[in-house]
């Protein structure tokens, strides 16, 4: 295989797993939640907590200036491990409570859904 079709590869497994993330959460947001046990809705609003916070970590990596050293297969490798950082960064953020968005979410779900009884 050439260096162009190795390229070419990397980039269709990088989006591939850049849009599982987006497809997971707006799966589970699709999801009736009237039923929903505190433990499934909270989970579901650390997902989007982690999701978003992924989101405002990606948009901040935009910033930095990108080395032009690297060659197309080699940069492509390297976003998807940055991204999977990322998402675990995220996902370690949210499990300490950072922000703090997941339990508004929470709140705000029990109350829409009548559950704050």
């Amino acid at each position: 295989m050439d260096i162009g079709g190795i390229s070419s590869l990397y980039n269709d497994i990088y989006t591939s797993a850049s849009n599982q993330t987006a497809s997971k959460l707006e799966n589970e947001l699709d999801k009736d939640y009237s039923q929903a046990t505190d433990e499934e809705l909270m989970d579901a609003c650390k997902q989007f907590e982690a999701y978003f916070m992924e989101q405002m970590f990606k948009e901040m990596m935009k910033t930095i200036p990108k080395s032009e050293v690297s060659s197309g297969s080699t940069s492509t490798m390297l976003d998807y491990y940055k991204d999977q950082m990322i998402q675990n960064i995220a996902a370690d953020s949210t499990e300490q409570n950072s922000l703090g968005l997941a339990q508004m979410l929470y709140e705000q779900m029990r109350r829409n859904y009548g559950l704050d009884v």
